[in-house]
């Protein structure tokens, strides 16, 4: 597990508004165990990352899935080989981390929409968002109105839905810059 694993958890409990006590109570845990967790004291078991990924809404491999890095770069350098991945291609959508990790006030994601894949969900985040699109075209849906996206262009979302979709036969790659932390 990277050693940033207590720090992440840290994020992703604070950005979601809970307390150690909050997310020790879910998990079913000390709150004192939770603090050493976060403070990389103490490993929690699969079965604790388990819950703390299901509470806070992200996929389990964004706890673990980090590739060890040389010590001069832990922290500041991704190289593209060891980025953690997120997405799930089956559901469409391929994401990585590009931030070194989500101890930041912001995180940047890189996404895949893969042809043919949509959102069948709304989503919406107490969030602040910006994505750029790499390459591509992408349809999306911000608050009902709806736009085609290509290379070059950009949107913002402030705590607003979107709902996506790639009708198009290559994939769409964009980046993300998410503040808070949510993955």
């Amino acid at each position: 597990m990277p050693d940033t694993l207590g720090k992440d958890i840290r994020a992703l409990r604070l950005a979601r508004g809970m307390t150690l006590d909050d997310l020790a109570g879910r998990v079913g845990r000390s709150t004192g165990w939770l603090s050493q967790v976060e403070r990389d004291l103490s490993q929690p078991r699969m079965s604790d990352l388990r819950k703390i990924a299901e509470i806070c809404e992200v996929p389990l491999s964004l706890l673990f899935g980090a590739p060890d890095a040389p010590e001069r770069e832990r922290g500041r350098v991704v190289r593209a080989s060891a980025r953690r991945r997120m997405g799930d291609p089956e559901q469409g959508l391929v994401e990585t981390l590009i931030s070194p990790d989500l101890t930041d006030s912001f995180e940047v994601i890189h996404s895949v929409f893969l042809p043919g894949s949509c959102c069948d969900a709304l989503i919406r985040r107490p969030t602040q968002e910006v994505a750029y699109m790499v390459s591509g075209r992408l349809d999306i849906r911000l608050e009902g109105d709806a736009f085609t996206l290509e290379a070059g262009d950009s949107f913002r979302l402030r705590e607003q839905s979107l709902h996506w979709s790639n009708p198009y036969d290559a994939p769409a790659v964009a980046v993300w810059v998410i503040s808070p932390p949510v993955y």
